[in-house]
């Protein structure tokens, strides 16, 4: 999710670190805001929890059924393929309410050139063919890989426009290339707009992140988080929504072997599905 600022992409090429700031976990400092004890507490989990394969399922629909007609579900594929070729529109500064950030970054890739833009947007895609085959109605922040943006302001109004059920942010992370796993981004109380959809996006995320690592098969991230969970309180995406709302690191893809299979099709179909079996448990529940 880490990136370099577009303007120093524009010359190096599209060699990005990182995914949304400057540090292992994206913050300003490279550190997650630490989590109150409230979102502590949700960090424990109970056994279910802890336990994805104990996690109550989703409920069982029959084959012609469309179990998420009436939903709404916004999906936000992470940067945009064009935004390394407009560093002064990405490198805009926009508010945040925590704090000023640029409009957006390239986002990372992997060793062998594979963008976090092109592997969010695919899996994205791949994620509303299936949701709306359960009968959800599904909105994307951006249609194409070839564009700008738009701005991490505009991601979060596309979804509070839509009223979304639902919104989730997909990206890859640009880490160590010794540490790997996925983790989930969940939005803190900040005194404003989000704060009313707090504890509905955690519930969202502790579902995600079920669905994810038993469809997946992929560990909790050994770098960031807690048990795959982490609050933060600096993402525009997160602290301008008024919907449930929820960021997920897929993994890695500075490490190898998960960039192996981030450039798999194969298993970015089983990514977008473990996705909407999230998804689908925390709408039905």
């Amino acid at each position: 999710m880490r990136a370099l600022p577009a303007s120093v992409l524009a010359v190096c090429g599209l060699i990005a670190s990182a995914c949304g700031g400057t540090g292992t976990g994206g913050a300003a400092a490279g550190q997650a805001a630490p989590a109150t004890s409230a979102e502590q507490t949700a960090a424990e989990q109970t056994p279910a929890e802890q336990n994805p394969a104990r996690q109550t399922p989703a409920k069982q629909s029959p084959p012609d059924a469309k179990p998420l007609e009436g939903k709404v579900v916004v999906i936000d594929p992470g940067h945009n393929g064009g935004n390394y070729r407009d560093p002064a529109a990405v490198n805009r500064k926009v508010n945040v309410l925590t704090k000023w950030k640029p409009c957006d970054t390239t986002g990372t890739q992997t060793n062998s050139g594979y963008t976090e833009a092109a592997f969010s947007f695919d899996v994205s895609k791949r994620l509303v063919k299936i949701l709306e085959a359960r009968g959800a109605t599904v909105k994307l922040t951006r249609t194409s890989n070839n564009g700008v943006g738009p701005c991490i302001t505009q991601r979060a109004a596309i979804g509070n426009k839509a009223q979304a059920d639902a919104a989730i942010s997909i990206h890859g992370d640009g880490a160590a290339p010794a540490n790997h796993g996925f983790h989930v981004i969940m939005p803190k109380k900040i005194n404003g707009p989000v704060d009313k959809v707090v504890g509905a996006s955690s519930r969202l995320g502790i579902d995600v992140r079920n669905a994810f690592a038993k469809g997946t098969g992929l560990p909790y991230s050994t770098y960031i988080g807690r048990n795959a969970l982490d609050y933060r309180n600096d993402l525009g995406g997160l602290n301008l929504s008024t919907v449930p709302k929820i960021f997920i690191e897929c993994g890695n893809m500075r490490n190898a072997a998960e960039a192996a299979k981030f450039q798999d099709p194969g298993f970015r179909q089983k990514i977008a599905l473990a996705l909407a079996n999230g998804l689908q448990h925390y709408l039905e529940t």
